[in-house]
């Protein structure tokens, strides 16, 4: 046990605000980042069509159930049950797994694996790697020329994998479990790419690769595209859940983090460590400053900025220790014209909000600077 006054107050995400694109599973993903004390902005960039209501995938099923193929290839776990339970409610379930039951298995993956068995089928091969190139190449080496290949899909591209199988001579029938459609409401999704154009997101996670083209496209839709592209390049974070996710996004030439497992808890943990690293942190007056998204540390101690403070702050920050004049200072203020006088309040109300008025520092008919310690002062002069 620790001193409770030693304990601290926020969590690794305070002070950052993180984007949510998800449409499945966005509420365990942001009790995730609130718990480590984001502010979560949620707008699903997609919704997933409802199974039982989805003509292709009953097409499909009854295509298989008539037709069995030489193997079927089981993406993800959601996906498999879900197909089984949508073909229970067509009356199409035993027919289903009886069929199942008379073809090559194959399962991408532990979690797979374990829906496979669940409705008490054996998959006949299952990588450790939860590599769906592993699932090809064992394929590839079996040969396929002549077969039937059934691959259950789950919305997320699979990269030249039907291709190479076709390529290769086989006849390939896709299972379109979950289908992706655009969200009935737009407007969230337009607040939250107006959130990353006003560099009011820190962080942007993106949990499958259709939400991420799918966000790519409404911004080109609103002529922001552009725009948008600079804010994931310099500003905001984007992190994709795993290599595919990040595709779209790499497409465009933009850079991502990702996490070495491809679960939600190593996405959140990987943002912990980035965000912070990413904040500027000085010796201020004495005090130990770290300013991050919304909120700033002194001492340790989180301390919310008003959107106004912290874009004055950012644009003393950039030089530390120089005077920023005030015209500069206003044209850092979004939506305060040509009073000068914005800047005194905004600044005033700064100086409130961070609790240590001395931080700042007034240079009559000059502006303000951060009144650094006066080795780090001396450092940043020479440099």
């Amino acid at each position: 046990m620790y001193d409770e006054q030693q304990r601290p107050e926020h969590g690794p995400l305070s002070g950052f605000t993180v984007g949510v694109t998800a449409a499945r599973r966005a509420d365990e993903l942001g009790a995730l980042l609130q718990r480590r004390g984001a502010t979560v902005v949620h707008a699903p960039a997609l919704r997933i069509v409802p199974l039982a209501d989805d003509g292709e995938l009953l097409t499909a099923t009854k295509e298989l159930v008539e037709n069995p193929p030489d193997v079927v290839v089981a993406t993800t776990a959601i996906g498999f049950r879900g197909w089984v339970e949508a073909a229970d409610g067509w009356g199409l379930g035993e027919e289903l797994l009886a069929r199942l039951r008379g073809v090559e298995l194959l399962a991408r993956g532990p979690k797979v694996k374990g829906a496979v068995r669940a409705q008490g089928l054996t998959e006949e091969w299952s990588p450790s790697s939860e590599s769906m190139a592993e699932v090809l190449d064992r394929l590839l080496e079996e040969g396929v020329d002549g077969r039937r290949i059934a691959v259950q899909l789950h919305g997320e591209p699979l990269p030249g994998f039907v291709e190479s199988l076709r390529a290769a001579g086989a006849e390939v029938v896709l299972v379109p479990v979950y289908r992706w459609m655009p969200p009935e409401d737009i407007a969230p999704v337009d607040r939250l790419l107006d959130a990353a154009l006003t560099r009011g997101l820190d962080a942007l996670t993106f949990t499958s690769a259709p939400a991420a083209a799918s966000l790519l496209s409404r911004a080109e839709e609103r002529g922001v595209h552009a725009e948008f592209l600079a804010a994931l390049h310099h500003d905001v974070l984007p992190a994709c859940v795993g290599p595919v996710t990040a595709l779209p996004l790499q497409a465009h030439g933009i850079d991502t983090v990702q996490p070495e497992r491809f679960r939600l808890g190593p996405l959140v943990q990987l943002l912990c460590q980035e965000l912070p690293g990413r904040a500027r942190a000085l010796p201020i007056a004495g005090h130990q400053v770290e300013i991050r998204g919304h909120a700033v540390l002194v001492d340790g101690l989180l301390r919310p900025v008003p959107p106004a403070g912290m874009s004055l702050l950012r644009a003393l920050a950039r030089r530390p220790g120089w005077v920023v004049a005030r015209s500069e200072l206003l044209r850092a203020l979004p939506g305060s014209g040509r009073d000068e006088h914005a800047v005194e309040t905004a600044m005033a109300r700064l100086r409130t909000a961070l609790g240590a008025p001395k931080l700042i520092q007034t240079v009559v008919k000059r502006g303000y600077r951060l009144s650094l310690d006066p080795a780090t002062d001396a450092k940043y002069a020479d440099g």
